[in-house]
């Protein structure tokens, strides 16, 4: 049972975990080194108990405190009970949701084992927004993708403000970092994977004419907002695909771009 512990020191070396959460370049550094993550929200903590992450504490405020009981009573773990002031002092910002948990971070399987299982797999290439990555986990959580790849240089899925946008869907969708970029494509490929780069140039297939969802097993490339996928990546790739455009539009956000392609990948033709 987790234990209730009120504190009233920001400087409280307890609360360490949870100093500086709005320093990003800080908590990148700190947050893998260190074998955390800080899940936010009620949903958000019970999601990520739900996934086997193990907790190490949590900091609530006292009106949260009925709220999370049952969470507290199956925590083995100290539950710091903080005023709403003193939370923001350590933190950096106002805590709307009123519940902060860090968590335990879990090993990264390797590339080859999360591809031995799957069938639709997400590749994403320098995707360093957190949003981005964010909202990219939770559409191929809720359309189906199997597994995620990205490059050493993508930003990590277990930040903060990446956990808060998926809603907790980083928890849902395995993940692996190939230990070379873009040379780890090629084992996508020996996998049986047809490597398939989305992207705007004209000169890609329009992802219904390419039927990515007849395909027997199929890597989605999807590269950062604005540069796209490197040249190497696209030289990489099996196909070039595309989504149709009307209007004159000639591109989306990628989190928007990723939701279509992989409804297509998925189940068949997007709907644009």
């Amino acid at each position: 049972m987790g234990e209730l512990i009120t504190v009233e020191d920001p400087d409280d070396p307890r609360l360490h975990d949870y100093t500086g959460l709005t320093d990003v370049e800080l908590r990148r550094r700190r947050e893998p080194a260190e074998g955390l993550f800080i899940a936010e929200g009620e949903k958000v903590i019970r999601r990520a108990g739900e996934a086997g992450y193990a907790m190490r504490s949590m900091l609530l405020s006292a009106k949260w405190v009925d709220t999370m009981r049952d969470v507290i009573d199956e925590a083995p773990a100290p539950v710091y009970v903080v005023d709403p002031v003193l939370a923001e002092q350590v933190t950096g910002y106002h805590v709307h949701r009123g519940a902060l948990a860090s968590m335990q971070r879990k090993p990264l399987p390797t590339a080859a084992d999360l591809l031995r299982s799957a069938r639709r797999v997400v590749v994403m290439e320098s995707v360093n927004d957190h949003t981005n990555i964010g909202a990219i986990f939770r559409s191929a959580a809720a359309l189906g993708m199997d597994a995620v790849l990205l490059s050493p240089d993508c930003a990590d899925p277990l930040y903060r403000r990446s956990v808060k946008v998926s809603m907790g869907a980083v928890f849902s969708v395995p993940y692996a970092r190939p230990d070379t970029w873009p040379g780890g494509l090629e084992a996508v490929r020996e996998a049986g994977f047809t490597l398939l780069a989305l992207t705007p140039d004209e000169r890609a297939k329009a992802l219904d004419e390419a039927a990515p969802h007849r395909m027997d097993r199929v890597a989605l490339m999807l590269g950062a907002e604005g540069d796209g996928l490197s040249r190497r990546a696209l030289a990489a790739a099996d196909e070039w695909v595309r989504i149709p455009m009307s209007h004159g539009v000639d591109s989306l956000n990628v989190g928007a771009a990723a939701a279509v392609a992989f409804y297509a990948v998925v189940t068949g033709r997007p709907e644009v």
